[in-house]
Order: structure tokens, then sequence, then C-alpha cells
């Protein structure tokens, strides 16, 4: 990396309590070999761990942003963007590490996009090296569907985990939704940007790694059974129900969204009767349906932006869409997942 006074690309990386994944992300950031300027940014919602110690003493060249209070993924890039210098962001979590040659493959690939657009790279598990994804498709009620295939570029959304981003867009956009706390927050930029004609794909080249469900629990199979969080079960289920309410064009949007709302009914009333446990229903879908009823004038508004923004047809947008429900084949292949 160059030490130019303006950089091409601002590597954002959002921290809490992460004293002992910071190095392994950062590093893999400075051994970068590329031809252009990079600074990185690190948002430190305000950890109780020795996290700002260790950027003080051991990474002088980071820019950190203190927070005095925890207030979540979505606040912290949004600060991290508006102070970046960069023609170019890449939010990088603080549980993700570069392969070598990752920045290189994501610029090269930024300049072969028209329109500019978001990117990528291919994820592998941090413990088996297992390729998990190449970004993701989405079914027809917004649940990720990992794309696995070499020869597929242009995906329906990539994790924040690993996103690269022009500057510009990220403006035109408005960065990630506020209101969302966590989760699904790249699922809603992604969406966003499709919409408006822009690209979102991954690179043919390189790679991140990823300890996947560091952040919030689950998200991965314990001994062929999958596990998960009330609290990430329950901004899951409620952000991905305003992503599908904000960005599904009409008329999809009048058979889609009931259809979904039944399915979420039946899902946690099934859920919270097999497991006998009432607080199922009323911590996650019974609070999904909350959300949106309070949400609702928000919604309506953030919708007809999204919407007038529109540069795409139905079949364009729904061209990274899989019609197999992800849930469906989660239950076969994992059974009834758990909550902890």
């Amino acid at each position: 990396m160059t030490g130019t006074s303006v950089p091409l690309c601002s590597v954002c990386i959002a921290n809490y309590n992460g004293e002992s994944l910071l190095a392994d992300c950062i590093d893999s950031v400075l051994v970068q070999d590329c031809d252009f300027s990079v600074e990185i940014l690190v948002h430190d919602d305000a950890s109780t761990d020795g996290s700002l110690e260790l950027l003080r003493a051991r990474y002088p060249q980071v820019e950190v942003i203190t927070s005095a209070d925890n207030v979540g993924f979505c606040v912290a890039n949004n600060r991290m963007a508006q102070r970046a210098r960069g023609e170019y962001l890449l939010l990088l979590n603080n549980d993700a590490a570069l392969a070598p040659g990752a920045l290189h493959a994501l610029y090269k690939h930024a300049q072969a996009q028209h329109p500019h657009g978001i990117l990528t790279l291919p994820q592998y598990d941090w413990e088996t090296g297992e390729l998990v994804d190449r970004g993701c498709l989405l079914d027809p009620f917004y649940n990720p569907v990992p794309n696995l295939d070499p020869q597929r570029s242009d995906v329906a959304m990539v994790i924040g985990a690993c996103l690269w981003i022009p500057h510009s867009l990220w403006h035109e956009l408005g960065g990630f939704p506020e209101w969302f706390e966590s989760i699904a927050e790249d699922m809603y930029l992604c969406c966003r940007a499709r919409l408006a004609g822009h690209p979102v794909q991954v690179t043919d080249a390189s790679g991140y790694r990823h300890r996947q469900g560091q952040s919030f629990g689950g998200n991965r199979p314990d001994a062929g059974r999958l596990y998960s969080t009330y609290r990430r079960r329950r901004l899951s289920e409620r952000n991905k129900t305003f992503v599908l309410s904000v960005c599904t064009p009409s008329p999809w949007i009048w058979i889609l969204l009931p259809a979904h709302l039944v399915a979420l009914c039946l899902e946690g009333l099934l859920l919270a009767t097999i497991k006998r446990e009432p607080r199922i229903w009323a911590e996650i879908y019974g609070a999904a349906y909350s959300a949106l009823a309070s949400a609702r004038v928000r919604l309506r508004a953030e919708r007809h932006r999204a919407q007038q923004s529109r540069h795409i047809s139905d079949r364009s947008y729904g061209g990274a869409f899989t019609p197999i429900p992800r849930k469906l084949q989660l239950l076969l292949s994992h059974g009834i997942p758990g909550l902890r």
C-alpha cells in the first residue's frame, strides 16, 4: 500500500470488544499488495476490553473513532463513512480477514462495473477453510441463500462483513438504515442499490475468512443443528420484513407481503408450541408484527423513496431470487433450529 495523502480506499472496521480479533483483521489489510493508497478506520463501540489500548499501542496509523455509548453496527459504519476520505469504502468485520490480493481484486472488478455497484469477495469459513458463499441470492421471503456457483457473479446481496461500495453510491443510498439497529442492513442496502440499477456482484479472485456468528451467535451449524439467539432471530425476522415491505416492486408486494406474514405467523406458533416456549412467539414473531405496525409510516415513506429511484424491471430485480424457501431447505437438512 502506498502512502499518498488522499486514499483510494477507506477500510472501515466496526469494533466492539474485539481485542482478540483486531490484529488478524488489521494485519490482513496492512499486508495487501496494491498500487493505491488505503486508509484504515476503526469505530470502537464503547468496548470494555483492551481494544483501544491495542489500537493505540500497535496501530498508530489507524484512525480510531471512539464512542461513549454502544450504538450498534449501522451507526458505527455510518460514522466511519462520514469520516472516510476514500473514493471507495470497504466495510470489514473485526472477525474477518482479507486473503492476499483481496483489495487488488476488488478494485480491478470495480473498474469493470458499469455503472459502479456493490462488491464482495468469496467468503470462507475461518476454521475449516470451506467456501461459505459467493454472495447470496434471496428466496421469496428475503431469506439469504448462499451462492456457490463459480460462474455466477451477479447476486442479490452481499453481507456487511466484507462489502465494497463507491463512496458516492453509499451517500446516494443513504448508508445503513440506523433504525434497523443490526442485521439485514446489508440486505437493505443491496436491494436498494439493485432497484436503482447498480449491480451487486462477487469477484472471481481472492477471498476473505470469517468467524461466522462471532458477533451475534448462531448463523452456522453446531453438531449438525442450527442454533441462534433470541436477539438475532428477533432482529432478523423484523428487519427482513422491513426490507420486503420497502423493496419489493408492485404488484408482487401485494402477493408476497401477505404470504410472508401468514408464513411468519404459522412458523412462530408452531415453534412456540413444539418447544413449549411462549417466549418464542412474544419476543420474535409477535415482536415482528408489532414493529411492522409501529413503523408503518416510516416504511411507507421509505418505500416511496426506493420505488421512485427504481431503474430496473420486475424481471431484472427478480433475477437474483430463487423460488425454494430457504427455511424449508434448512429444516430438511438440520431439523428444527435451537434458540439460546
